[in-house]
């Protein structure tokens, strides 16, 4: 009994050390609570084989061996591509994606990753031949033996049970990362491969759990999706009062006489200040609350202070606007020469020189949430799961509260992400080049005709040229992108983008990845081209706003060759995320430069404030940019950067940043309290965001502020009907095969 064990143990636990080894390299590592978890895990299955008879002992026995060696395989794989655990929903809701859109990535891994796999395998393939040369054949257990078993997997899960319970009651971070928290990363790193799968099934069963005792309230709103607007007359207005703004340690908001030559927008000399808020019935937004969560949610909307407006509030009311996520964008990839549209706008318009584009879990569809919502991504697939709530303060419901049509593209297949539900969901036209796996007849009119669309990957300047001329005609519009060109792989042999545009990048003293990196991006600067291009020449460009930030950085490129593309070390603080934003008119003579520290949750109430849209700050985990308040970026490990400090959980590790005297910002002996605010208000904003999305919540918030929901058809006209439109009625889950 003890060797089969013994084998299933010692098994485990070499995958562990290959994974970390491998995935990791020699950072520190927690091995106590995947050891107890690994004494538990061989004990269940030791019980099975011991048990048994036959060929099915057999069968369970090589079942044991080689499901963790594959499963941690794959996760050594996908951790090389995304540079995140697979987790259950990933693998079950993305699974098709990944095989048909990352099979290039995957390859080039496992073939990165051989050696690490072999060294997986090895005690699999030796462990058989070594019992079959040694006569020593799989046991039959008696009662002594099933009771010593037994006794094994309850020491292994009392010991589980107690180092979470030890962690969670002198607050290590190890229990908050696992359980209040939960970091798949920071896990995967810190404690294993087998607590991360351990952890992420934990969290599926609450969810199981707590969708069980709220079904009733889900189906109670499903009358406001799939895409809802509001009146701002009926319940958006905002209310007076003097508010004060937050502290500002930090954060100059500097530029000329920004307005000169943008017409239709006088500012006042003396701007009335207001707070960005509605008028809700705070006792009724308590009053609908039948869970912790959702009280929790109604307390922090009451009593959060609300962000006030500023001189620029208004600054585009009545423009048109187009938002672009860009994929894999950084800020080296601006160029004066190789990408001189890019360069014009990201040195002109608003320039926010401390600008981060953190990394989540679902890399590109979580850069997207964070973008299209202003709040954290939870979990993985945040925006997949967003199709099934109200979406009543994204950029299309204020549009359509205007009657500005919102029309968004993507140069890829429609279903990807199930953006064919989350976008439409939103209020967008949502439109892309490829069906993808979707039924032709139902949803064929959603796919925009462009050269070369199966391309890998494709061009953004081809959906341009196919595009733009389907609305830079209309009186007002607001569109949004989202680009390909820049998707890993970075060589010349199997990206299309980067092979068109080799030639212009053959002079550059780098290695072929950061190369091909530049190449491709070149595609993104002449799609942007072509747009200001089409703008000017239908008279639209001087009232339109063009923003544009990253979903990620470029992760497809090692470290080394993305500081090869820097051209110097980003190993120091969070300097791996630092990014460029593009918020840029062309009417505006001077530039407005921004030291605040910022990031992708602050777009949306950033661009609310700049169109003059009554919003309520309250609404979103990330804050106007050019209001009065300190900067913070939130990252996925609960990392952060402020105007004053940067931190990173692991290692407890601050550096405080300087004014222009030399000082510390924060005095020494205010550090420790400012520290201790800024932790627990990240985790106010990751748990804001966490149960907006989990128990849908705005669909309480508009009933808290007496707002009459009407059903706004992204694909035609708004209905006051508030059942499901025809196009989404039947399709609110997931593809076949997800």
């Amino acid at each position: 009994m003890l060797i089969l064990w013994g084998t299933l143990a010692g098994l485990a636990l070499w995958l562990e050390l290959v994974y970390h080894f491998s995935g990791f390299g020699w950072t520190a590592f927690n091995p106590i609570y995947a050891a107890a978890l690994i004494i538990a895990w061989a004990g269940i299955w030791t019980l099975p084989v011991g048990l048994l008879k036959g060929k099915l002992k057999k069968i369970i026995y090589y079942l044991a061996l080689w499901l963790p060696t594959v499963w941690t395989s794959v996760q050594l794989v996908y951790l090389r591509i995304f540079k995140q655990p697979l987790l259950w929903e990933g693998m079950i809701r993305g699974a098709q994606d990944a095989l048909t859109n990352y099979w290039r990535e995957a390859l080039v891994s496992i073939l990165g990753a051989l050696p690490y796999i072999l060294l997986l395998v090895l005690p699999v393939v030796i462990l058989p031949i070594i019992l079959k040369k040694r006569g020593i054949s799989l046991p039959q257990f008696d009662n002594l033996q099933v009771m010593r078993t037994l006794v094994i997997v309850l020491a292994g899960t009392v010991g589980s049970v107690m180092t979470l319970k030890i962690g969670e009651l002198a607050g290590f971070e190890y229990f908050e990362e696992y359980d209040e928290f939960y970091d798949p990363l920071t896990v995967a790193e810190t404690m294993g491969v087998l607590p991360t799968l351990h952890g992420d099934c934990a969290v599926h069963v609450r969810e199981l759990v707590d969708g069980l005792f709220h079904e009733q309230r889900r189906s109670d709103v499903s009358a406001y999706t799939p895409a809802v607007s509001w009146s701002v007359v009926s319940g958006g207005d905002v209310s007076g009062g003097d508010v004060s703004g937050g502290d500002v340690s930090g954060g100059d908001v500097s530029g000329g006489d920004l307005l000169a030559g943008v017409s239709g927008n006088e500012q006042e000399e003396s701007p009335v200040i207001r707070p960005h808020q509605f008028d809700l019935d705070n006792a009724l937004l308590h009053e609908l609350a039948d869970n912790d969560h959702q009280t929790w949610l109604a307390d922090y909307i009451e009593n959060q202070e609300p962000v006030n407006t500023n001189e620029y509030t208004g600054m585009f009311e009545g423009y048109n606007l187009i938002f672009l996520t860009a994929e894999g964008f950084c800020s080296y990839a601006i160029d004066e020469e190789l990408t001189p549209t890019l360069y014009k706008m990201a040195n002109s318009g608003f320039v926010c020189e401390n600008y981060y584009v953190p990394l989540w879990s679902t890399s590109t569809s979580d850069g997207e949430y964070i973008n299209m919502t202003g709040l954290i991504p939870d979990g993985q697939h945040s925006m997949r799961n967003s199709a099934a709530n109200v979406q009543p303060f994204v950029l299309p419901a204020f549009f359509a509260a205007e009657g500005v049509h919102s029309y968004a593209y993507h140069d890829n297949t429609l279903s990807y992400y199930d953006r064919h539900l989350s976008h439409p969901n939103m209020g967008y036209d949502f439109r892309a080049s490829k069906l993808g796996d979707l039924s032709e007849a139902q949803w064929g009119d959603k796919v925009f005709q462009m050269e070369d669309p199966d391309r890998w990957p494709a061009s953004d300047y081809n959906m341009m040229v196919a595009t733009v001329p389907e609305y830079v005609n209309d009186e007002r519009f607001h569109v949004y992108y989202m680009t390909v060109s820049g998707h890993m792989l970075y060589n010349f042999r199997g990206n299309a983008m980067s092979s068109k545009n080799k030639d212009a990048v053959a002079d550059l003293e780098l290695s072929e990845g950061p190369k091909a990196y530049i190449a491709c991006n070149i595609e993104l600067d002449k799609a942007m081209e072509n747009l200001i291009e089409q703008l000017e020449a239908a008279g639209q460009l001087d009232r339109t706003v063009i923003c544009l930030s990253a979903d990620h950085y470029p992760y497809g490129l090692s470290d080394a060759e993305y500081e090869e593309l820097a051209g110097k070390d980003l190993s120091q603080g969070k300097d791996m995320y630092r990014n460029t934003l593009i918020l840029w008119n062309a009417a505006m003579e001077e530039p407005v430069y921004i030291d605040k520290t910022c990031g992708p949750m602050d777009l949306l109430p950033t661009l609310l404030n700049l169109f003059g849209f009554e919003y309520d700050s309250r609404m979103y985990a990330g804050r106007d940019i050019l209001s009065d308040r300190e900067g913070m970026v939130i990252f996925m490990n609960r990392d952060f950067v402020t105007d004053s400090v940067v931190f990173i959980e692991k290692g407890d590790v601050t550096t405080w940043l300087k004014d222009e005297e030399g000082n510390d910002i924060v005095p020494d002996d205010k550090k420790e309290a400012y520290l201790e605010e800024a932790r627990q208000e990240v985790k106010r904003r990751y748990n804001f965001s966490a149960y907006i999305i989990e128990e849908n919540y705005y669909a309480d918030v508009l009933q808290a502020m007496g707002a009459e929901p009407y059903v706004a058809d992204p694909y035609g006209q708004a209905s006051d009907d508030t059942g499901t439109d025809d196009a989404g009625a039947d399709d609110t889950g997931t593809d076949d095969g997800r």
